[in-house]
């Protein structure tokens, strides 16, 4: 997966020492709310939603458009903010941890085709609703908030 730079040059002043991120869920969905855009991470194997790192000054919603657009060619529009939450501490195999504050938004497909786009992913698809590929049930859970309709955000306790 690909190190945002901003993320490189902390490290070199932090080093491995726990880094706090904020970062974006992006669960796209086409507009008949029947696919939801799946990517396997080339990292681990995992099938999951688009995520990514919010560059500094980058409002959250446009990080979830350009980080769809970046790893599966899509266009998307963002249609609204449905959780946050922390999760728990992750360390890299080089030693790095973070911990990540996630904003997971719901978005519309617009236009194109997914296709794994920057190598952060090896296969990019739309998958049915009803029948999703195995992922981290933390990524279920927000694909079933997405399809729920409700206005409001979760929030985490």
């Amino acid at each position: 997966m690909a190190t945002p730079d901003f993320v490189l040059a902390l490290r070199e002043h932090i080093g491995h020492d726990l880094l706090w991120m904020s970062g974006v869920t992006a669960i796209v969905l086409d507009a008949e709310r029947r696919r939801t855009l799946v990517v396997r991470r080339a990292d681990t194997g995992d099938w999951t939603p688009v995520t990514g790192i919010i560059d500094p000054g980058e409002q959250p919603a446009r990080a979830a458009v350009r980080e769809v657009a970046e790893e599966a060619a899509l266009s998307v529009r963002p249609l609204r903010l449905i959780e946050v939450r922390t999760l728990p501490e992750t360390t890299y195999a080089n030693g790095d941890r973070a911990q990540y504050l996630d904003l997971c938004f719901v978005l519309e497909h617009v236009d194109g085709e997914p296709r794994p786009a920057d190598g952060e992913n090896t296969e990019a698809r739309w998958a049915d609703v009803d029948d999703l590929p195995p992922m981290p049930g933390r990524f279920r859970d927000q694909i079933a908030l997405a399809l729920e309709d409700r206005p409001e955000a979760v929030f985490r306790a």
